[in-house]
């Protein structure tokens, strides 16, 4: 006579592949999820990488205007180029972006930032040169850049940090691990970061 207590070897194997299987859409969702999170991530830091590129472009310009001043101080100068040659050499592959990644970038690109702020102090000392018509149009489009470097690195951080959540909020951590999903770094505020660059002539 059957124990009507006991399951059956069908009922346990149905309740198995029930299992199994709501844990399979479950998984796929949640996989699909953290793939289109991490592709927002890895396109705003795209967006990042362009606009301190647009950045470095100004450079070559600001460079050829400079020296056509003949006694400006060429140390300065050489500075600016030496910190944009460096800032450029540095490649972040977004798809495994790391905090040494980070931290890298953001001291590259900081020594540039300081590099300009020092040579746009100094032009103030040269009335010709603060006139002068191609200055002011690189005034204008570092300016707006500047604007936008601080614009996409916001963004960028909102992206990571939703991003961070999801591969961290449980049971999605379970899977993120299971997966290879790993948070992504953030931007750190710099001293000083929260002043814009005094570049306007007066």
């Amino acid at each position: 006579m059957k124990n009507k207590g006991c399951f059956s070897a069908g009922t346990i194997g149905i309740a198995l592949l029930i299992i199994l299987v709501l844990v399979f859409f479950w998984g796929k969702s949640g996989y699909n999820n953290f793939v289109a999170q991490e592709q927002t991530v890895d396109s705003k830091w795209s967006n990042v990488q362009t606009v301190y590129q647009k950045r470095a472009n100004l450079i070559p310009n600001l460079e050829r205007t400079v020296k056509s001043y003949a006694k400006f101080e060429q140390e300065t100068l050489t500075k600016v180029i030496e910190a944009r040659s460096k800032a450029t050499s540095i490649n972040i592959n977004p798809t495994n972006l790391t905090e040494e990644d980070m931290a890298r970038f953001q001291a590259a690109q900081g020594e540039l930032t300081g590099a300009l702020s020092r040579l746009m102090a100094v032009v103030e000392s040269y009335p010709n040169l603060k006139a002068d018509q191609q200055y002011i149009n690189f005034q204008r489009e570092y300016i707006a850049i500047e604007n936008s470097i601080r614009m996409e690195t916001v963004n960028y951080n909102d992206a990571a940090r939703d991003y961070n959540i999801l591969i961290k909020q449980f049971p999605n951590n379970i899977l993120a691990n299971f997966t290879n999903f790993k948070e992504k770094p953030l931007f750190k505020a710099q001293a000083g970061a929260e002043n814009a660059p005094s570049v306007f002539t007066e």
